[in-house]
């Protein structure tokens, strides 16, 4: 269980998949909010703070990647985990060179996410600042 509640977005378009991952992170003992694209989640930042976004690249209106890069200008402090259903070599990299801290490929699997989750927060509660997994090339 997490040890305080560290607030999650989940940003994904496709409901059935918002609502799992949203439903197993509440039961891991975060406090999770989600959006169904880029706009949506820009809109709940813009009055809330969370400690991680977890979000979908492939989405309609503002997909993942314009998603981070609008992230990158707005909250530059964010942790960012990318997921997708096309794991493509290029996506991967546009993803860690704007600052993604991981990238892992639909359907998650929850104990692979859980360990990049743990990792994250083991940094961010080390460090008052941010630290990505990756440095941009």
């Amino acid at each position: 269980m997490a040890e305080q509640m560290k607030r999650i977005l989940v940003v994904d378009d496709e409901e059935n998949a918002r609502i799992a991952l949203s439903k197993i992170l509440t039961r891991e003992g975060y406090d999770v909010a989600s959006a169904g694209n880029g706009y949506e989640a820009l809109n709940y930042l813009r009055g809330k703070e969370v400690e991680l976004i977890i979000t979908d690249i492939n989405m309609p209106e503002m997909n993942g990647m314009a998603f981070l890069r609008e992230l990158n200008r707005s909250h530059p402090a964010s942790n960012v985990i990318m997921i997708t259903a096309y794991g493509e070599v290029e996506s991967y990299i546009e993803a860690m060179n704007l600052g993604a801290f991981e990238y892992i490929n639909k359907p998650v699997k929850f104990e692979e996410l859980n360990k990049i989750i743990n990792k994250i927060f083991k940094h961010t509660s080390h460090n008052h600042h941010k630290e990505k997994h990756h440095e941009a090339v």
